[in-house]
């Protein structure tokens, strides 16, 4: 059992409503996001990466904290904080949006699910947006509410993670289409389902709306998986950087814009009306940008997963940072992402990554996502 008296520091960090199922299971480190416990590992990263490949695997993202937004003018206030179009989500749907500040930083980059017409949740990463959302509404004369509710989901995530759900859910939620979602109740726990996660790979989301229910509906999961060999992970860094899925914090920051990150698809011109951050969107979508986040492989030995951002350099002269990198055993090669001045973001540009304990490493920017860049396997 891992000594939680060696990070815990009284009751200021929470614990999520799966938090003595995940000590169960045998978790062997937490990180703090969003003020609480996330387990991010139940056995090495590569046993968990070929578990998630080949079988099923169960997260705790509970810490993906909501934000709600209700009221008569959620709608309004809601399309405000994003460059998204919100007229085209329907009620049921998902999208994966950011939530841009006044010089269009990146605040979140959330999953944002439609409940109702004027009812949305903020699914988000590892920032304070309801602390964000509550100043904006605080002179913004719209009638909303801004909540954080008790709502803890979960990720059940690889190939077999239909079958799964299939077995707990029946065949509605298996002909879920990508980013939909139904509410539903498994043995009278009420939960969320969405068609979403955080892999690349096939995988659905379960919105637990009673935390008081977390160890009923981890286990109602685990016992519906049993004949899938589904098993406790942490997230796969390794998955997700071959899938090009950026980590908010790591690979952006308030200080990128979606431009920098490759993002860009998340803003909808056309878009009518106004929200926080349109003007300066739009002088940087005209002016370009002065450097871009790009794929690199990174040659030598493996690489161990990077706890801090390394330096890049070009041409004996320091340019940028490594934000996140790793050993991938499909390809059998180090891969990941750097923050580059455009000139050096081109393919095929040859930089040296100084990595710590293992010196300089020769890496070439290539193409980013590494594999499955039309997202055709979580869409099966």
């Amino acid at each position: 059992m891992f000594d939680m008296n060696l990070i815990q520091r009284g009751a200021r960090l929470r614990r999520t409503p799966f938090f003595e199922a995940t000590q169960r299971h045998g978790a062997k480190a937490y990180t703090v996001y969003n003020h609480m416990f996330f387990p991010v590992c139940f056995d090495d990263f590569e046993a968990e990466y070929r578990h998630l490949l080949e079988h099923v695997t169960l997260w705790d993202v509970s810490v993906e904290r909501q934000v709600e937004i209700t009221g008569p003018d959620a709608f309004t206030f809601t399309n405000l904080l994003t460059p998204r179009d919100l007229s085209k989500c329907a009620v049921g749907q998902g999208k994966y949006v950011v939530i841009t500040a006044d010089d269009g930083g990146i605040i979140n980059d959330p999953v944002l699910l439609r409940l109702a017409e004027n009812h949305f949740w903020l699914a988000l990463a590892d920032s304070d947006v309801l602390l964000w959302a509550q100043g904006v509404a605080l002179n913004s004369g719209l009638r909303v509410k801004i909540t954080e509710p008790d709502v803890s989901p979960l990720q059940i995530q690889g190939p077999k993670a239909k079958d799964v759900v299939q077995a707990l859910f029946g065949d509605p939620v298996t002909k879920l289409r990508y980013y939909w979602f139904i509410e539903t109740k498994l043995d009278g726990i009420p939960v969320v389902v969405t068609r979403t996660g955080w892999t690349g790979e096939v995988g659905y989301e379960v919105y637990l709306r009673d935390g008081s229910r977390g160890n009923e509906l981890w286990q109602r999961i685990m016992d519906a998986g049993a004949p899938y060999n589904i098993k406790p992970t942490g997230p796969s860094d390794i998955r997700r950087i071959e899938a090009g899925i950026l980590n908010w914090g790591a690979d952006m920051t308030l200080e990128n814009n979606v431009y920098e990150v490759g993002l860009e698809r998340l803003v909808d011109e056309a878009k009518s009306g106004s929200y926080i951050g349109r003007d300066a969107l739009a002088r940087i979508r005209k002016e370009g940008v002065r450097r871009k986040l790009a794929g690199i492989e990174i040659e030598g030995a493996r690489i161990e997963f990077n706890a801090v951002k390394w330096p890049v350099s070009a041409g004996g002269k320091a340019v940028g940072r490594v934000t996140s990198a790793i050993w991938s055993p499909r390809f059998q090669k180090n891969i990941g992402y750097a923050m580059v001045p455009v000139a050096q973001a081109v393919l095929g540009t040859t930089l040296q990554v100084s990595i710590p304990g293992a010196g300089e490493r020769k890496a070439t920017v290539v193409t980013m996502p590494f594999i499955d860049p039309t997202k055709e396997i979580p869409k099966s």
